[in-house]
């Protein structure tokens, strides 16, 4: 196929009826073009651009469809044919789809196949590679089967005959399994040897000794690659291990942990680093993970990924303890300083004497311990100490400072001895205001006299007249600082808080307050909080739940549109009005209707509770909605909490079944979050429902 023959009808599609990731399609015209007729750079920039916009972070959308007879004749007509055939393999791995119907894309990519066939025997390896690969995604089990086993039996190149094995798995599972088996001794070349084990993997093989065997005699194989252009690859450890623990299975689970087990009691330094990484991923996933690879993790400790995986499971790796102990204590260098931080977090009353003892030398120790997320770490006097001792350092940075500062605030009023350096500190860090306030609370008179001082003295950051109006109750520096940012729409959230926190004080605010009130029914998200927040202090400050419930109705509105872009201000809007109880029942149509919306159903249920008449309000309902939240993935943590605050309606015999297998399965049901917060929430939330079995 020439050129001329590829662009036939380019300019007389209606590219206009299809869009990418940037809008309109009336680009492509030109891209296609520069790909196919343009000099090197201006081809590559073409191609760059495509990827960006019909494949764009692995979402497919309509204009692909029309794209892709361009693209399969370009290639077909020899034109950079390898990165094509990339691209449309791409296109057809893709299950990410953007407002075109299922599957198109790939059906698009498989009526190519007549021209992406002949490619599989093309003389250049690197285009029968690619060809194999794009062939093997479009889950063709008509021509693709054939065409793939004929190019196999011939193929010389181990790399290309490994990828023609993995694309023959996607479109005929059972002729390439059989094949696979056959392939899996060490006398098989590496490549083919590595697609045998995936393929053995995907088509959900029995996991016998030969697959254990053929994994371990791949190691180390982090520079292996077969299906290498696929945007979900992984590593062969991490995949073999995440496959078999996916069959959720008691076999499979314990195949795959036997398998991390060998791998981490390896002799090579090198297979242990896969393995530790493989052993992170298993037990984010898996809840009996952790009691079966502890043992095996802990003699790794010294290294930074066993001691980021141990303090990720915190109290669950409590039989590492006595290891990281050891390493904590040895002279100052970084193994020390991460196995101190893991100990923050699984045996905190422990590491406190050593975080004493050396505290300047161990940042990462230290960051652990005032991670304002974290579990409150236990008071000590000998830390306390050493926490003044750093905080009357001159020049002390900026992170350090405010590790040190959460500490104390967190510490309350045991850790009222720090004041004279939380005040030292105050002019220059304006958020100690709040440790003062806590060091204070409940404090005698002077001491409290002190803290005021000290806070009126640095006035001016709201936080600051905050923490004032904590200790003296005094409303003057609030009402102040409120009133100058009022009139920042910046920072109007802040301030209408600072006014709930005042009270009936603030009342003559309330003009101001609803004279901000958004009406824009594209208001961003900020605009949304801030309006949230007015709701929230038009009822503290003069219980006007009318106009809360204006407010509060305008959000949920505004946002009814673009519930999954907007589910933080939801969130927070369905707290705010949960808040006002019977006052907010003009809400509960809205609140019903979030009851469909896995996102956002348990905060709707949670407001409903709070809000609806007890004898009226259906509690089955809201139970039935938080437990679809949690098994959507929608809103696990808010589903957990809806279904432990709804009690008896959860141990409803048609719900209880589920909601004992949340706790039963060996699958996390928190599955995303920050690092080291993933497990411990789910530990959490598990004992949580297990409290209504």
């Amino acid at each position: 196929m020439d050129l001329t023959t590829a662009l036939t009808g380019l300019d007389d599609h209606p590219w206009v009826t299809v869009s990418h990731a940037y809008g309109s399609a009336e680009d492509l015209p030109d891209l296609l073009r520069a790909l196919a007729e343009g000099d090197e750079e201006a081809a590559g920039e073409a191609l760059s651009e495509l990827y960006g916009s019909i494949l764009h972070q692995g979402t497919v959308y309509s204009a692909g469809v029309d794209a892709v007879p361009y693209l399969a004749r370009i290639a077909a007509a020899g034109r950079r044919t390898a990165d094509v055939l990339c691209l449309l393999g791409g296109l057809a791995e893709s299950e990410d789809e953007w407002q075109v119907p299922e599957g198109a894309v790939r059906t698009a990519v498989a009526a190519q196949l007549p021209l992406l066939l002949p490619l599989l025997g093309d003389p250049d390896a690197t285009v029968r590679l690619a060809a194999a690969w794009a062939v093997g995604h479009t889950r063709d089990g008509a021509a693709a089967p054939g065409a793939l086993r004929e190019r196999r039996a011939a193929e010389e190149d181990p790399d290309v005959a490994a990828e023609l094995l993995v694309a023959l798995g996607r479109v005929d599972p059972g002729t390439a399994a059989e094949e696979a088996r056959t392939l899996l001794g060490e006398e098989t070349p590496v490549p083919l040897r590595l697609a045998a084990v995936l393929v053995c993997l995907r088509t959900e093989e029995r996991w016998e000794p030969v697959h254990h065997a053929a994994v371990l005699g791949l190691l180390p194989a982090r520079e292996l690659t077969v299906d290498r252009y696929s945007i979900h690859h992984e590593e062969l450890l991490h995949t073999a291990v995440d496959t078999l623990l996916e069959r959720d299975t008691e076999a499979d689970r314990e195949v795959a942990l036997d398998l991390l087990e060998a791998a981490l009691r390896d002799p090579r330094p090198e297979v242990r680093a896969e393995a530790l990484w493989a052993a992170d991923h298993a037990c984010q996933v898996s809840r009996c993970a952790p009691a079966r690879l502890i043992p095996s993790v802990a003699p790794l400790a010294a290294q930074d990924t066993a001691a980021s995986l141990l303090a990720k499971l915190g109290p669950l790796a409590a039989e590492a303890a006595p290891v990281l102990l050891d390493l904590a204590g040895r002279p100052d260098d970084t193994a020390a300083d991460q196995a101190l931080a893991a100990l923050v977090r699984i045996d905190p009353r422990q590491a406190a004497p050593l975080l004493a003892r050396a505290l300047e030398r161990r940042p990462r120790a230290r960051d652990a311990a005032g991670d304002s997320r974290a579990l409150a770490f236990p008071f000590d006097r000998e830390l306390l100490a050493a926490v003044r001792a750093r905080l009357a350092v001159d020049g002390l940075g900026t992170d350090e400072t405010a590790d040190l500062v959460h500490l104390l605030r967190r510490w309350g009023p045991r850790a009222v001895a720090g004041l004279p350096e939380l005040c030292a500190v105050l002019p220059r860090f304006p958020y100690a205001a709040s440790a003062v306030a806590a060091v204070v609370a409940g404090g005698p008179p002077e001491v409290r006299r002190r803290a005021a001082e000290a806070l009126r003295a640095a006035a001016g950051p709201l936080q600051v007249a905050r923490a004032h109006h904590d200790v003296t109750g005094e409303p003057d520096l609030l009402l102040a600082a409120t009133t100058e940012r009022l009139a920042d729409p910046r920072e109007r959230a802040e301030a209408a808080r600072a006014a709930a926190d005042l009270g009936p004080a603030a009342a003559g605010l309330l003009p101001a307050l609803l004279a901000a009130v958004s009406v824009d029914p594209k208001a961003t998200a900020p605009q949304l909080d801030a309006d949230i927040a007015t709701a929230r202090a038009v009822w503290q400050i003069d219980g006007d739940a009318e106009e809360a419930v204006r407010i509060l109705a305008s959000v949920l509105d505004r946002t009814a549109g673009s519930r999954q872009w907007c589910h933080w201000p939801v969130t927070a809007a369905l707290r705010a009005a949960a808040s006002l109880g019977g006052a907010g029942q003009d809400l509960i149509p809205r609140l019903e209707a979030l009851l469909g919306d896995p996102g956002n159903a348990a905060g709707a249920a949670r407001a409903l509770l709070d809000i609806a008449d007890p004898d009226t309000v259906d509690l089955g309902r809201l139970a039935r909605a938080a437990l679809h939240a949690v098994e959507t993935g929608a809103d696990v943590t808010g589903g957990c909490e809806a279904l432990h605050a709804l009690g008896a309606a959860a141990r409803d015999t048609d719900l209880a079944r589920y909601v004992g297998d949340l706790v039963e399965r060996d699958g996390r049901i928190v599955t995303s979050g920050l690092a080291y917060e993933i497990i411990r929430e789910d530990e959490r939330l598990r004992a949580l429902l297990a409290e209504l079995r």
